[in-house]
């Protein structure tokens, strides 16, 4: 059975994944703020079946205390054969122009705490000697655009990172995957109004389970996505700077 730690449990896009897992009889250890968030996710995953369920309250950034929190998964599940990664804010863009601090402290939550998490779980993963770890990134991160790049900015970060961190675990048999959604309704995106382009949770799941079973490297969630950012990448900057994107 899998063993599987999952930070940011409490995300949409995080908790469908866990219950894809589940139903396979998969072992968990659950991160996340809220408590009461995660008492409820770890009786439903056990109702689906999951033969393990251990969860605790985690501030990610608490960065002083990411190398406990590794530990302690690994006490828990005696092994990971799978961490992933799903915590993140959405900034608001406008906010985050006028005031620095706001912008540097949405940046730590989206960047410097995965980064920090991803060194420990690295260092213990690559002794272990196999094992995946995996994580939500975004779409944003292929192109800095005016309406989000405080987001994508640190969305990028951690994507440049995890290519580092794959050359260097690659020869220890641990995967690194960057999962990129694009437009996904969740709580998270409540308040935007929907299109055809929207994912749901699910969706976003069975993306990355495939993706873990089959190695990937990188995926886009849904796929179609691909094809949009190397659309718009491809734009030439001066025309992309009078786009309002």
């Amino acid at each position: 059975m899998k063993k599987i730690m999952i930070i940011g449990a409490t995300s949409a896009i995080a908790e469908a994944t866990a219950r894809i897992y589940a139903r396979e009889g998969a072992r968990f250890y659950l991160l996340a703020r809220n408590g009461e968030r995660l008492e409820a996710i770890a009786r439903d995953l056990q109702i689906r079946g999951a033969a393990q369920v251990d969860f605790a309250v985690l501030d990610v950034n608490a960065l002083e205390t990411h190398g406990q929190v590794v530990d302690g998964a690994l006490e828990s599940l005696e092994g990971i054969d799978l961490a992933l990664i799903g915590h993140g804010t959405l900034p608001d863009q406008q906010a985050s122009e006028r005031d620095p601090a706001l912008a540097l402290q949405e940046f730590t939550t989206n960047a410097l705490s995965t980064i920090s998490l991803l060194t420990h779980l690295a260092n213990r993963m690559e002794k272990q000697g196999h094992g995946t770890i995996a994580v939500i990134t975004s779409v944003a991160a292929e192109r800095g655009r005016r309406s989000n790049y405080v987001y994508g900015s640190a969305k990028a970060a951690v994507s440049v990172f995890l290519q580092g961190l794959r050359n260097r675990l690659h020869s220890s048999g641990v995967q690194v995957l960057d999962i990129k959604p694009g437009f996904v309704d969740t709580p998270m995106t409540a308040e935007f109004t929907k299109g055809f382009l929207w994912a749901q949770p699910g969706d976003v799941a069975r993306v990355i389970h495939r993706a873990v079973s089959k190695g990937k490297t990188t995926v886009f969630a849904p796929c179609y996505w691909r094809w949009i950012m190397l659309a718009i990448k491809a734009i030439p900057e001066f025309v992309f700077k009078r786009m309002n994107l």
